[in-house]
């Protein structure tokens, strides 16, 4: 029995008179009359993360795929509850400091706010997390018109190889390796784009299952049928560069899951408008690539302030060599970061993970 035969033969007839329930078959209970979207998602170790190595980055990794819930149906999480099992060898002082460092990166990053949970005692680690938001509306499944083409937000694939690496299935160099671990623990959410997704989306949901059996789900209740173009679903350079040298094909990787991009779609006429918002988006990109290339750094810099929300404010940058905490006082002539430490001294960081504090 799966899971929606689950729900089917058992429970949905207990929503009967609960319309904010969606029946059951969506990714949110939606309120309409109090503008309320809520969402929760449990988390096993062994079953949604290998196992509980790296305590901060699983809390990561759980946390974004519960707000991915929200912010797929077009609504921005503010409120998240987590409740937690283990046991004492699990949550130790160490990796409950890690963890609450982590959710406090997290916070910032996505403007949330805890608002309470639970813990119990278990031998292995879960988590159940709560997310809750506010609109006027949702963008619902099942809800495809006739024709609809059928889009993702972002790229496809690369958390799966992640995953068959972190299990010493597969093994590549330190670089790949890095890359791919980071997208496994660390999903790049689709964030900003949960206003605009109502403008042009006519049904969606988040790809975690994987791209085939979420778009099934996505129109499950429908008498509809898809069709993907295996070439059109994009994948990073870095997946693109590991499929060619060890001669595979991209479709092992491409319908695993845990990839937390939108999966929507959208009536034929706003093809023009869809692709407007991509190549907007894509000449910009191009546009600073070739500042750099050409040195040309004014122009970055320039970019860079316009949209920094950090110079100015004191943050914590996360790098390879360490971390550093300090004040964003500016940007040097080749694009570097510069930070005013706690003790005085400057120090330019090149890359890494910036933090407001």
């Amino acid at each position: 029995m799966n899971e929606f035969e689950l729900i089917k033969n058992y429970f949905q007839k207990l929503t009967k008179n609960n319309p904010s329930s969606k029946k059951l078959n969506d990714d949110v209970f939606f309120d309409k009359k109090n503008k309320l979207a809520v969402s929760i998602d449990t988390y096993n170790e062994g079953v949604h993360f290998p196992n509980f190595k790296y305590p901060n980055l699983v809390i990561k990794k759980v946390l974004r795929s519960a707000i991915s819930d929200l912010i797929c149906k077009g609504v921005k999480p503010k409120y998240y509850f987590i409740s937690a099992s283990g046991n004492k060898k699990s949550f130790t002082k160490k990796n409950l400091k890690l963890i609450s460092k982590s959710l406090n990166e997290e916070q910032k990053k996505y403007d949330l706010r805890l608002s309470g949970g639970d813990t119990i005692n278990s031998n292995k680690v879960s988590f159940s997390i709560t997310t809750i938001g506010f609109d006027n509306r949702i963008v619902e499944r099942n809800k495809a018109r006739i024709n609809d083409d059928v889009y993702v937000t972002g790229n496809i694939g690369d958390s799966y190889l992640g995953l068959k690496i972190i299990q010493k299935k597969i093994n590549v160099k330190s670089k790949l390796k890095k890359y791919f671990f980071n997208q496994y623990y660390c999903p790049h959410l689709p964030f900003n784009i949960h206003s605009s997704i109502k403008k042009i989306a006519n049904t969606s949901m988040d790809i975690s299952d994987g791209l085939v059996s979420d778009m099934s789900k996505l129109i499950n209740k429908q008498k509809l049928s898809f069709e993907i173009d295996i070439n059109k679903i994009p994948i990073s350079n870095m997946l693109k560069s590991y499929l060619k040298k060890h001669n595979q094909k991209k479709d092992r990787y491409l319908f695993k899951g845990d990839d937390y991009q939108i999966l929507f779609t959208s009536s034929i006429k706003n093809r023009k408008l869809i692709k407007n918002i991509s190549r907007k988006i894509i000449t910009e990109f191009n546009n600073l690539y070739l500042h750099y290339k050409n040195k040309n750094y004014k122009k970055i810099i320039g970019t860079w302030k316009k949209y920094s929300h950090t110079l100015g404010k004191k943050i914590r940058a996360k790098t390879l060599p360490g971390e550093y905490v300090g004040k964003a006082i500016g940007i040097d002539n080749n694009c570097n970061l510069v930070l005013r430490l706690n003790n005085g001294k400057l120090k330019k960081i090149v890359e890494g993970d910036i933090f407001t504090v």
